[in-house]
Formats: C-alpha cells, sequence, structure tokens
C-alpha cells in the first residue's frame, strides 16, 4: 500500500510540475498532504512530519536566502565591474581571445550563481565585439551557458540545494569534494573557449576582413541594477577581501553555511549602504528571488518530511531493489549520474530532484552507498539541463545574443556532454562516490 501510494504522490508530482498545471511550491505543499491523508494518516502525524522536514531544510534555506542577497549586494556596489571592463579591453579584436574572455567573465560573474544576471552582463559585455568582428554567436551562448552549468554547482545555485535537501544531508558535505571536479570542468570550458576562438580567427581570416560599425547599444537589456548612484568603487578591495573570506571559509568549513552568509552580508551591507533607508532598498530588491528559491525549499520539507515519515520511501525503495538486477545495484552512483542527463532535461529540476533522486539513494542504501555520494553523483547534470525547453533563463541568453533556440541547442549540446563527462571523471577519480560499491 505504502509503494503505490508512493509512486502514486512521485508520478502526480511530476505530472503537475510538468504538464504546470501546479507551481512547485504549491506541489510540493499540497501533493504529499493528500496522500498521506488517503494513507489513513492522522492530522497530528502529518503535522509532526511537516516540522520535522521543515526543521531538516531550514539551514538550507536561510543559506540559500543570504547567499542570494549578499552577491546580489555585491553586483549592485560593482564588485564585478573591474573584471567586465578589463576583460573587454585585453580581448580587443582577436576572435580567440573574445571568445575565450566571454568564458572567463562568464564563470567569473555566475559564482552568484543566478544564470539570468550572468547572461545579461556578459552578452551586454561582449555582443558589440561579436558583432563588430562580424563573429559567430552561438560561440558566445555555448560558452556562456556551459561556465553557467558548472558554477551552477555551488550551494546557492539550486541543484545542489534542491539533492541537499530532498537527501536531508549538509549542503557543505556535498560541496566541498566537488570543487576539484568544478576546477576541472572550468578548464575544459575555457579550453572549448580557445578551441571555438580558435576556429573562429581561421574562419575569420579565410575571408575578407571587414569589420562592422562598432555598435554600443547592442543588448537588448541593460546590465542588472547599474544605477550609478549604488556603485562602491572606494570599497572595492574590502569588497573583495570579504568574498574571499567567505569562500575561504565555506571551503574551510569554519562556520555552518547559512551562518557564513548571514555574517558576510551583514557586514557587507553595513559598509557598503550604512544609511539604513539604502539598506532596506537592496533587500527589497533582491527579496523576490530569495523568497522564490526559501519558499520552494521549505515546501520541499513538507515533502520529503511526509515521504520519509510515513514510510513511503522506504517501501519504494524495497520495490525498486527487487527489480534492479542485483548486479547492476552497486553501480547506482553512476547510474544516477548519467540518468540525470536525460531526466533533468526532460523534466524539471524539483522533479528530479524531490521525486526521483530520494528513491535511487534509498535503494543505493542497500549497497553501502551514502546520501551524500548519491546528492554528489546527482550534481554532474547542470552543464546539461540548462540547455532544456523547460529553464526560463536559456530564453534570455538566445534573445540577448539574437540566436535561435534549436540552433544554441544544437550548437552546444554536444560540448555540454563533453563537460558532464569531465565532472564524471574527475568525481570518480577523486573517490566522490564509488564506480561500484563495495
Amino acid at each position: 500500500m505504502l509503494t503505490i501510494l508512493g509512486f502514486g504522490m512521485v508520478m502526480t508530482f511530476m505530472t503537475l510540475i510538468i504538464m504546470k498545471r501546479l507551481s512547485p511550491l504549491v506541489a510540493l505543499t499540497v501533493i504529499p498532504i493528500l496522500f498521506a491523508l488517503l494513507g489513513g494518516f492522522g492530522g497530528e502525524d502529518i503535522g509532526q512530519m511537516m516540522l520535522e522536514g521543515i526543521r531538516t531544510l531550514a539551514p538550507t534555506g536561510v543559506m540559500l536566502m543570504f547567499a542570494i542577497l549578499y552577491f546580489g549586494l555585491m553586483i549592485d556596489a560593482g564588485l564585478f565591474d573591474p573584471v567586465v571592463d578589463r576583460i573587454v579591453k585585453i580581448v580587443g579584436d582577436d576572435p580567440l581571445k573574445v571568445v575565450v574572455g566571454s568564458a572567463v567573465l562568464a564563470l567569473v560573474v555566475s559564482i552568484d550563481g543566478d544564470g539570468s544576471t550572468t547572461y545579461m552582463i556578459v552578452v551586454a559585455s561582449m555582443l558589440p565585439l561579436y558583432k563588430r568582428l562580424r563573429m559567430d554567436p552561438l560561440k558566445l551562448t555555448c560558452v556562456a551557458i556551459l561556465a553557467s552549468g558548472v558554477m551552477n554547482i555551488t550551494p546557492w545555485g539550486g541543484p545542489l540545494a534542491r539533492a541537499a535537501s530532498a537527501l536531508q544531508v549538509d549542503p557543505g558535505d556535498v560541496f566541498r569534494p566537488l570543487i576539484l571536479p568544478m576546477v576541472c570542468a572550468a578548464i575544459a570550458v575555457l579550453a572549448l573557449s580557445y578551441w571555438l576562438g580558435l576556429t573562429e580567427r581561421r574562419r575569420l581570416a579565410s575571408a575578407p576582413v571587414t569589420f562592422a560599425p562598432e555598435i554600443k547599444d547592442t543588448a537588448l537589456l541593460p546590465l542588472p541594477n547599474a544605477e550609478p548612484g549604488l556603485k562602491r568603487p572606494k570599497l572595492l578591495w574590502f569588497n573583495l577581501a570579504l568574498t574571499i573570506a567567505l569562500m575561504t571559509g565555506l571551503i574551510l568549513a569554519v562556520l555552518p553555511l547559512s551562518v557564513l552568509f548571514m555574517v558576510g552580508f551583514a557586514f557587507a551591507a553595513v559598509v557598503n549602504y550604512p544609511k539604513l533607508q539604502d539598506q532596506r532598498q537592496r533587500i527589497a530588491a533582491h527579496a523576490a528571488n530569495a523568497l522564490a528559491v526559501v519558499a520552494v525549499i521549505f515546501a520541499a520539507g513538507i515533502f520529503t518530511g511526509i515521504l520519509q515519515g510515513t514510510g513511503m520511501v522506504a517501501a519504494m525503495s524495497e520495490s525498486l531493489i527487487a527489480v534492479i538486477p542485483p548486479e547492476s545495484g552497486p553501480y547506482l552512483a553512476v547510474i544516477t549520474a548519467v540518468v540525470s542527463l536525460p531526466f533533468t532535461f526532460f523534466m524539471s529540476n524539483d522533479a528530479f530532484y524531490f521525486g526521483v533522486l530520494p528513491i535511487l539513494a534509498e535503494s543505493a542504501a542497500q549497497y553501502g552507498i551514502s546520501p551524500v555520494e548519491m546528492a554528489r553523483a546527482s550534481m554532474i547534470a547542470p552543464p546539461f539541463h540548462l540547455l532544456s525547453p523547460l529553464v526560463p533563463s536559456t530564453y534570455l541568453l538566445v534573445g540577448l545574443a539574437g540566436v535561435e533556440f534549436g540552433d544554441h541547442q544544437r550548437f552546444t549540446l554536444k560540448w555540454a556532454v563533453m563537460i558532464c563527462a569531465v565532472l564524471l571523471v574527475a568525481s570518480l577519480a577523486l573517490g566522490l562516490f564509488p564506480f561500484a560499491a563495495g
């Protein structure tokens, strides 16, 4: 009975999300309550399950909220402006440098985990050069989305927070070992940008050298929060030192992630915007993004709390174990890493991480594979996932760059698979999850 209810709940949730009948926030809250009632559980028991799930995910929600506020404030203050200006000056009229510069800029700016902000800054800065040199803008959209996909693995980027929430593990425990694979993937993106830039240089060298007039107003949207009054150029070194200290503290685990970002945001707000009214305005400017993400995380606490508290996930995993060939069980981590690509392409992150991953993780536990290892295995997919037609920010990217969505997909797909393969190989080589459980 629990198995039928569990699979019915997950399938109902995934179907309603994919068909866009309900928002993730509503689906994560309402559907598990209905299925728990169908299973005969009383209101008091359901309430305790929901509270337990919310309690478990509270640190993740706090971390995400203050991370979004912190990086939003850093963009307001102009922390990334010198990087943008410097890269634009360095690349000049060399197509190879232009493509590599696009990748470097995307890797730096996407540290905030917001793809939309990354695309607006990168396209607004680099597209005029592509148009002036008559370069293929597909090269720009390719390196920008792959760089954003790699950096999307950060705890505040989305997928990792969902995986950690669904499996109720510490995001820091999942993320810290993934830093080296991310570095390998970032190097692969830079190597790819070098090769793409080289092909552009050769293509343009074989054609008559003609330059388009320099266009200054190429971007369809302005840089986010570009009001001059918000910039704090005199505090650049303070903001840089604070951000480096924050990242160092994250790696060394000196404090929980939620506390680190709370403290970091408090210092950043007081120093950059000492007036109380200015602080309120900056919080209000980024509150919509923070609320949308954090609300889903707390709703996920209800979903996972009921899924585990009722015993549905255990019953579902036992059923799954019964149909998995015994020789395939030890490879569930690698299987999860591979299938996460098509799963997250054809369904939303919410549907995969909250609906599918917990079942796979519970089944993998029978073979000695821990939830943390399964969470890391599911992090192979983000560079590929961003090419999905279900990702709104990708439409912003192609719209800003003036390319067709289908052309962008066809050009970038094989390179996205390559970057995911680099992440997978590096993760296995470093032992982040087992190729075959002992």
